[in-house]
């Protein structure tokens, strides 16, 4: 392994179960507002794109925002071992590859405080103040500066009125005795955490308000992370099809719960990489299905019955529900919810691949004449 490469320039490292493209993307959108940076692309988050990335940053980025992503125990330390960030962000705590990790949540935060036992000790974290499971990372011994970001919890920075807007959400921040509104062109407030951790690094390196909202208005969406796609009739198609794990399933059905329809569809498919806690996993999903009101339940897999079980156990109407082990099925069906005043969320690990069964869905809206109004995505 070459020798860790240190910089006295801004590295900022994102990891956590969720939000971690997002988030770098954020940040990056404000930092490119002043400065030429650098950032991981896409969701290129293996501890050996940090191998490669290391030999990409040069002596003109006057930062680097990268993802450290994390399959397994020792993972982020190996990122670090490539690159020493000096500025870190741990989004959240959840149980995205969970199996891999002795299959509880405390192997979770071990895995992910490598980020702060590896970082540069005297740098600046950012930790999320609303979930419990980020009480689990491991500070102690950490000399350098922590910060927290949230909104139901008090935190260093903090939304309040936070609300559904056309195509985005919009909230309110106090910066250096201020009040800001900002505003994101997605869905979700989960989405809202991953702005107050761009505002948080934004902060400690001197960007102004100003320069926040603009790059935060403006930042470059990840295909299939909630892309919506509205059609003539009031129909909505949410492609949410990246990446799945109960935490992103969860975030996912309140968007669907906010979003305008009278006739709300979930296409929920398997999670992977869950383990030993796959069926416990897949169960709480469905539980939570039960409880948002959502009409109609369509899962697809093996494991993913288990979703669909779960829900009906939870009270949820059997005559709504539906199991798909065929894809052909599956989207037979989903067609057939195209109707007036609907919106279908379609959501899995991305190894599942119902990304093919969006675009299917999408070219059979066109077949039946159904226009396109927008487009949400990238």
């Amino acid at each position: 392994m070459p020798k860790t490469l240190i910089l006295t320039k801004p590295i900022i490292a994102v990891t956590g179960s969720a939000g971690k493209t997002t988030t770098k993307e954020m940040i990056a959108s404000v930092l490119r507002r002043r400065w030429r940076i650098f950032a991981s692309y896409r969701s290129f988050n293996q501890h050996t794109c940090s191998a490669r990335n290391a030999k990409r940053i040069r002596p003109f980025h006057r930062a680097a925002v990268l993802e450290f992503g994390m399959g397994a125990r020792g993972q982020i330390k190996k990122h670090c071992k490539f690159i020493q960030p000096n500025m870190g962000v741990i989004t959240n705590v959840g149980t995205a590859h969970i199996g891999n990790v002795g299959g509880n949540v405390e192997g979770i935060a071990k895995a992910k405080s490598e980020l702060i036992k590896h970082m540069k000790q005297t740098g600046y974290l950012v930790l999320n103040a609303d979930d419990p499971n980020s009480k689990l990372l491991e500070t102690e011994g950490f000399q350098g500066t922590i910060v927290r970001i949230g909104i139901k919890n008090e935190a260093d920075f903090r939304a309040k009125n936070v609300g559904y807007e056309t195509d985005g959400m919009s909230f309110d921040v106090l910066l250096d005795g201020q009040v800001h509104t900002f505003y994101i062109p997605i869905y979700g407030e989960h989405n809202v955490y991953n702005a107050l951790n761009a505002i948080a690094i934004a902060s400690r390196l001197g960007f102004t308000p100003e320069e926040m909202k603009t790059g935060l208005r403006y930042y470059k969406r990840t295909p299939r992370r909630l892309n919506i796609f509205r059609y003539t009739g009031n129909i909505t198609l949410i492609d949410d099809s990246c990446s799945a794990n109960p935490n992103a399933v969860r975030a996912a059905l309140d968007v669907l719960k906010k979003v305008s329809g009278e006739t709300k569809v979930a296409v929920l498919g398997t999670m992977l990489a869950m383990g030993k806690y796959s069926t416990k996993a897949h169960m709480e999903v469905g539980r939570y299905v039960a409880s948002t009101g959502v009409d109609y339940l369509y899962t697809y897999g093996k494991r993913a019955r288990h979703i669909a079980l779960a829900a009906i156990q939870a009270g949820f109407s059997k005559e709504r529900v539906k199991m798909f082990e065929s894809e052909q099925l599956l989207r037979k069906s989903i067609v057939a919810c195209l109707k007036p005043n609907t919106t279908i969320l379609i959501k899995a690990s991305h190894k599942i691949g119902l990304e093919k069964t969006v675009d299917y869905i999408k070219k059979q809206a066109r077949l039946k004449g159904l226009k396109q109004l927008s487009w949400k995505g990238r």
